[in-house]
């Protein structure tokens, strides 16, 4: 789902949320309903490709929580009512690569013990898909982000990878990274809401929506 640079977005007006939010945002980009649709048809997606193998998902804190879980409960419910069960096992990871609204040059890994986990999980019996959310505060943008982690992931040897994220930033950038499931294509703005933040505030808030001037410079360290 593509969302054009010329988008006007939705007037604040026509929703609710945290009061203590006032003035500080622009508008609403995606609204959390239409955020909830498109993440149950992306489970239903992951769903028919995933065949009878089980899902080890890596999520990547803190953005990526609220799309983790919402996306995993749409494949446990989907895995209930139909006639294969499908096993899941959920681990995390936490990178820091934004200082205020500007992407740093040398992103940290926090967690990366953890994942030697992954090593060894393949048997005859089970095919290892492990699923990425949300990268460089759940949106993948230049690519950086992902080629660190996914560096770092490669060495233990897991039998596939597939990657998901709920949002892809539009940019000029020769080396984007393009997900295998991706929820909507945005312009190239920094927006917060849906447990995506700017300096931890914003998490509360359950739209996406895109931050103004007013906002960032109160919200800023």
């Amino acid at each position: 789902m593509q969302i054009s640079d010329n988008w006007p977005g939705y007037s604040l007006d026509l929703f609710t949320y945290p009061q203590h939010y006032y003035g500080d945002l622009e508008y609403v980009l995606i609204p959390h309903g239409i955020i909830v649709d498109r993440t149950e048809r992306l489970a239903k997606d992951i769903m028919q490709d995933i065949g009878d193998n089980d899902i080890v998902v890596l999520c990547v804190l803190k953005g990526g929580y609220k799309f983790c879980a919402d996306l995993v409960e749409h494949i446990k419910n989907l895995s209930r009512n139909s006639e294969r069960f499908i096993s899941m096992k959920v681990d995390f990871v936490r990178l820091k690569s934004y200082h205020n609204d500007q992407s740093m040059q040398d992103m940290q890994i926090m967690g990366g013990d953890d994942l030697s986990k992954l090593t060894g999980k393949v048997s005859s019996l089970c095919f290892l898909l492990i699923l990425f959310f949300m990268f460089c505060k759940d949106i993948v943008g230049t690519g950086r982000t992902m080629k660190v982690l996914l560096n770092n992931i490669e060495k233990y040897k897991p039998k596939m990878i597939k990657v998901a994220s709920l949002l892809v930033k539009r940019t000029s950038r020769p080396d984007g990274y393009r997900p295998d499931y991706y929820g909507f294509e945005i312009p190239d703005l920094f927006v917060v809401g849906y447990a995506l933040d700017y300096n931890e505030h914003f998490r509360d808030l359950n739209h996406i929506c895109v931050i103004n001037d007013h906002g960032k410079a109160k919200y800023r360290v």
